[in-house]
């Protein structure tokens, strides 16, 4: 994969799409079939120095507001491999960003998994519960 198109296409063939504007969709991660466990992703298309396509993938956690965020921020330092938090909004999100040239499709879909996974353990630990 090298562009946008090209992961647009593949994530709107493989995943459930909840919301596909330019630049952007949201899709509903299901974790497995047998589970009611799901994670909203939202997969963004970035640019860098105005000639450098990247694609970020980010899910929420909850409200920013509602978290002792050095906790959370702990947490995240010692439990996950792929991404980082951030604040967007009202929202703590964990994120991560990948070039999109030359972009293998395993190297977009092991940070997903592994994004959706610690944001819900991270949602259930601080937040008590799944709402994204």
């Amino acid at each position: 994969m090298a562009t946008w198109d090209e992961l647009a296409e593949y994530v709107r063939a493989e995943y459930e799409v909840l919301s596909d504007k330019p630049g952007e969709i949201r899709l509903l991660y299901t974790f497995d079939e047998e589970s009611d466990r799901t994670q909203v992703m939202i997969v963004a298309r970035e640019e860098l120095d105005r000639k450098y396509e990247w694609v970020q993938i980010a899910t929420p956690l909850g409200l920013a507001r509602n978290v002792d965020l050095y906790a959370l921020l702990d947490a995240i330092g010692h439990t996950t491999v792929s991404g980082g938090a951030a604040i967007m909004g009202d929202h703590i999100v964990i994120r991560h960003s990948l070039p999109l040239e030359n972009l293998d499709i395993n190297e977009f879909t092991d940070p997903l998994t592994l994004i959706a996974g610690a944001a819900d353990e991270l949602e259930s630990e601080f937040f008590g519960g799944d709402e994204y």
